[in-house]
């Protein structure tokens, strides 16, 4: 229950009376911070497990913010000028595996051996000396040493390639040396390069376009439609075979998880803003060695989750789309399990 007095019925109350209120009102206070901070974890997790992860979701401080203002906002809204943590020392930056034992002197050496090192002397001159030293009686002390960490865009080289051929003396026989196989034929290509882009794509959720623009910055000119087909042709070539053997491997595995979601495609045929879908399949989390494989599939239907486990014996770990639960009674040896996340 709750009272509202006045002052100057407060003021008419005794001292123990007043500590006793006051110590109520404390405790209320707390129990509802407890309160309203427990409501905010459980927010907070709720939109870890369900909600859209985006760059966009770091900037709700700011009403109506879009994607392209977190990118200019992004340093402003993370900064902490008075960090409770030291800067960061090389060790940190490049750490080692643990290792129990003593500590070695000369360690940090040791950890960034591989990392390349260009010395910068700074010197001072002898009309700077002679300001200091008029008597000109002075000794060199080892010098001051301190280390800082640069950082170099990516580079390109250009590899070019000789290759010796020979002819025999009336023309009639050729020799020539044996060359690596091209990544694609009379491409400039390289697995390299064509990993970089994978990187960068989809590794760092960097756009096409915005890395043809940073090659550019470097001097290098290649539209995005190069880019774009380099890729393409990438995963259709090579990639798609890593992709069948994983495929092939995922049976192995007692438990996998599915699960689908929309996806636009924009050019197969079919009017825009059809919506298709991208099915995803996993081994459990804890496997040494995870397989995830996504598949693309024009809709929703069962055929496409039934012809991916037709191989697979054991339990699937979905939430509630009836498909699964219907390919299960199909399959003795297939078990759902629901998933506690959306439970």
């Amino acid at each position: 229950m709750a009272f509202l007095l006045k002052e100057k019925e407060l003021a008419n109350l005794d001292k123990q009376t007043l500590i006793k209120m006051l110590v109520a009102a404390t405790e209320s206070n707390q129990k509802l911070s407890e309160a309203a901070e427990q409501l905010q974890k459980s927010v907070n997790l709720r939109q870890h497990r369900f909600g859209r992860s985006s760059e966009k979701g770091l900037t709700s401080v700011e009403a109506g913010c879009s994607q392209l203002c977190f990118a200019f906002n992004e340093a402003e809204i993370t900064v902490d000028l008075n960090p409770a943590f030291p800067e960061p020392e090389l060790k940190d930056i490049f750490p080692k595996p643990y290792k129990r034992g003593k500590k070695k002197t000369g360690k940090r050496q040791e950890e960034i051996k591989d990392v390349p090192v260009t010395v910068v002397t700074h010197t001072l001159s002898e009309q700077e000396l002679l300001a200091v030293f008029p008597d000109g009686r002075f000794k060199k002390l080892p010098d001051e040493i301190y280390k800082r960490l640069e950082f170099h865009p990516a580079s390109f080289e250009v590899i070019e390639h000789h290759v010796e051929v020979y002819v025999s003396a009336d023309g009639g026989n050729f020799a020539r040396a044996q060359r690596p196989a091209d990544l694609f034929r009379n491409s400039l290509a390289t697995a390299s390069l064509v990993a970089g882009i994978y990187n960068l794509k989809y590794v760092n959720a960097q756009p096409i376009e915005r890395l043809s623009k940073e090659f550019e910055r470097s001097e290098v000119f290649l539209p995005t439609q190069t880019l774009c087909r380099w890729a393409i042709m990438g995963a259709d070539r090579y990639l798609s075979r890593v992709y069948n053997c994983m495929k092939q491997k995922l049976p192995d595995y007692h438990v996998v998880h599915a699960d689908e979601t929309v996806v636009e495609v924009r050019k197969d045929g079919r009017p825009a803003g059809t919506e298709s879908r991208m099915w995803v399949y996993r081994s459990g989390e804890l496997e040494s060695n995870p397989v995830i494989l996504y598949e693309y599939q024009k809709t929703r239907k069962k055929e496409h989750a039934r012809e991916f486990l037709k191989d697979f014996s054991g339990i699937c770990v979905t939430d509630g789309y009836q498909v699964y639960h219907s390919i299960a009674d199909e399959q003795e040896d297939l078990t759902i399990a629901g998933c506690w996340s959306h439970t």
